[in-house]
C-alpha cells in the first residue's frame, strides 16, 4: 500500500508533522485520470436462474461526466451486482458503483426457474478513463460477499469506443438548478406516452410530482443538494400498452404494465433507447413518467423509476419508486401479488438497508436507532393487519377482473387506508424503531423496521427513520 509523507511548516516555529494516508483514501486528481466525458458500457445479460452471460454491445462515449469527481468508488455496500472500473497499469479500482437489474429480478420468476432463456440489455456508465481498463461485474452471493461474474478490457483511445454526435430527440429543460452536475445530486425526469399536444400536460405532470418529492423528508432538507432536469419527449401515440387489456402502443421509451405478468409492475426493455434520450441532460438517478390514469409503476435500485401521471397516489407511487432506484431500499409489504419466487434466498440476510432476516439478533442492522426499551422482534398485529390486506386483495383481484374503471380501484385504495391506518397508528410501538416481522414479499421469516412506512404501505407520507438514513447516505454520495 502506497503511502503519502506531508512535511509542514507554520510561522510560530518549525513543527514537522507525519500524516501516513492510504493511497486509495487520497484524491488522485480526477483531470489526471479521467476526461471530462462520460463513457458508457452497453451489454447484454442472458440466462435463466441458474445461469447466466453476459456480452459486450458497445462503448459509447456520452457528455461530459454529470457525477462527483471525489467520491468515485462506492462504499456503501448496496445492489445484488457491483461494477467497477479498475487500471490495469495500478490495478487499481478506480470507479465503482453498486446496482440491480431486470435480469436481476428475473432470474427469481417462475419462468427462469424453468428454464426459459431471456436476454435483457444493460449499461454501465462511469467517467471516461485516460488509460486502458479492466471492467469488471461481481455479483453478491448468498453469504453478502461479490464475486466475479464478468470481465473485459477497454481502451478509450481505441477505434471501438463510439464517440459519433449523441441526437436530439427531445428538448432538455431545468426544472430547477442549484448548482454544475459534479457538485449536486442530478434526478432526470423522462416522460412517455405525451404526444406532441400533450407536452403542456407532461410539464405540469413533472412540476406537480417533484414538488412533492421535495416536499418529503429527507428531500426537503437536502433540496439544495439536488438538480432536476427533463426532457420533452413526443411519443407517436398517447398512453403505454396494457397487454392484460390489449392495449398495445408506441410509445416513445417503450414502457408498458404486466412486466414479468404482474398487472401494475411497470419496465421497458428498450434500454439502449432511454441511454440514448437521457444521454442528452446530466443525471445520477433518472425516472420515467408516463401519461396515464391506471395505477402502476416500479423502481430497481441504480437502473430508473417509472410512475403513471394520473392515478390518485401518482404523488406517493413517485416517492416509493424512487426510494428503490435512488437509495436500494426494499419493498417493505407481503400482501400484494408479485411474480418473484424466493426473492430473498432462505437463510441469507438482504443486503437492502430497510429489510433484515435477524439472522444475528444482537447486530440488528439499524440498531443505533433501536431504543433498550424496545424488544426485538417487535410484537404487533399482525393477523388482523393481514386479514384486512388479504380481503383487500381479494376484491382489487375481483375489479381487475371485471374490467373495473380506476376510480373503483381508488376507492377501494381509500377504503383499505381509512381501515389500516388507524390500525397500524394505534400498534403499542408505533413510532418507534424495532424488528415488525413481514416485509420484503415475505410474512414470516422478514423484518422491517417500523410498524409503517412509505416503503410498507400508501398510508404515510413519511420514510421511516432507517430509510430516512439510507436515502441521506446515498445523497452523500452523489453531492459534494
Amino acid at each position: 500500500m502506497l503511502k503519502t509523507v506531508r512535511v509542514g511548516v507554520v510561522s510560530s516555529g518549525v513543527i514537522l508533522f507525519l500524516m501516513l494516508v492510504s493511497w486509495s483514501q487520497v484524491p488522485q486528481g480526477f483531470e489526471k485520470t479521467f476526461s471530462e466525458k462520460t463513457l458508457r458500457f452497453d451489454y447484454y445479460h442472458s440466462g435463466t436462474a441458474g445461469h447466466e452471460e453476459i456480452s459486450v454491445d458497445q462503448f459509447r462515449v456520452e457528455g461530459d461526466w454529470p457525477g462527483s469527481r471525489k467520491h468515485l468508488v462506492d462504499d456503501t455496500n448496496l445492489g445484488k451486482f457491483l461494477f467497477q472500473v479498475i487500471d490495469v497499469a495500478s490495478n487499481r479500482v478506480i470507479y465503482s458503483r453498486g446496482f440491480c437489474s431486470i435480469f436481476g429480478e428475473w432470474e427469481t420468476t417462475a419462468e427462469a426457474s424453468q428454464g426459459i432463456w431471456r436476454t435483457f440489455h444493460e449499461s454501465q456508465r462511469f467517467p471516461e478513463p485516460k488509460m486502458p481498463c479492466q471492467l469488471v461485474i461481481k455479483k453478491r452471493g448468498t453469504a453478502g460477499a461479490f464475486r466475479e461474474i464478468f470481465t473485459t478490457q477497454v481502451d478509450p483511445s481505441s477505434r471501438f469506443v463510439d464517440r459519433s454526435a449523441l441526437g436530439s430527440s427531445g428538448r432538455v429543460w431545468e426544472v430547477f438548478k442549484n448548482g454544475p452536475p459534479q457538485y449536486k445530486v442530478d434526478l432526470l425526469v423522462l416522460g412517455d406516452g405525451y404526444i406532441p399536444e400533450e407536452l403542456g400536460k407532461y410539464r405540469k405532470d413533472v412540476k406537480r410530482l417533484v414538488s412533492v418529492l421535495f416536499e418529503t423528508e429527507p428531500f426537503h432538507s437536502r433540496r439544495d443538494d439536488f438538480n432536476v432536469w427533463a426532457i420533452d419527449l413526443p411519443s407517436e401515440e398517447s398512453g403505454i400498452s396494457n397487454p392484460r387489456s390489449g392495449v398495445w402502443k408506441n410509445s416513445a421509451l417503450g414502457l408498458s404494465f404486466n412486466a414479468f405478468d404482474s398487472d401494475r409492475y411497470v419496465l421497458s426493455f428498450e434500454n439502449k433507447t432511454i441511454r440514448e434520450v437521457a444521454a442528452q441532460a446530466p443525471y445520477d438517478t433518472m425516472i420515467m413518467v408516463f401519461n396515464g390514469r391506471k395505477y402502476g409503476g416500479g423502481g430497481i435500485f441504480n437502473l430508473w423509476a417509472t410512475c403513471a401521471s394520473d392515478s390518485e397516489v401518482a404523488p406517493y407511487v413517485f416517492v416509493h419508486e424512487l426510494g428503490h432506484s435512488f437509495a436500494g431500499l426494499a419493498d417493505e409489504y407481503y400482501t400484494s401479488d408479485v411474480a418473484y419466487e424466493d426473492f430473498n434466498a432462505p437463510g441469507t440476510e438482504p443486503w437492502e438497508p430497510n429489510v433484515t432476516a435477524l439472522l444475528d439478533g444482537t447486530e440488528l442492522k439499524w440498531k443505533d436507532h433501536t431504543g433498550a426499551s424496545t424488544p426485538i422482534p417487535t410484537p404487533w398485529n399482525q393477523d388482523a393487519y393481514d386479514k384486512a390486506a388479504y380481503e383487500y386483495q381479494e376484491k382489487r383481484s375481483q375489479l381487475r377482473a371485471e374490467g373495473a374503471s380506476e376510480e373503483a380501484v381508488e376507492q377501494l385504495f381509500e377504503e383499505i387506508k381509512q381501515k389500516t391506518t388507524p390500525m397500524l397508528n394505534s400498534e403499542e410501538y408505533a413510532g418507534r424503531v424495532g424488528a415488525f416481522e413481514g416485509a420484503g414479499y415475505q410474512a414470516k421469516g422478514l423484518f422491517r423496521p417500523s410498524v409503517d412506512c412509505i416503503m410498507f404501505s400508501r398510508n404515510p407520507k413519511t420514510f421511516c427513520k432507517v430509510c430516512e438514513e439510507a436515502l441521506i447516505r446515498v445523497i452523500n454520495l452523489y453531492s459534494e
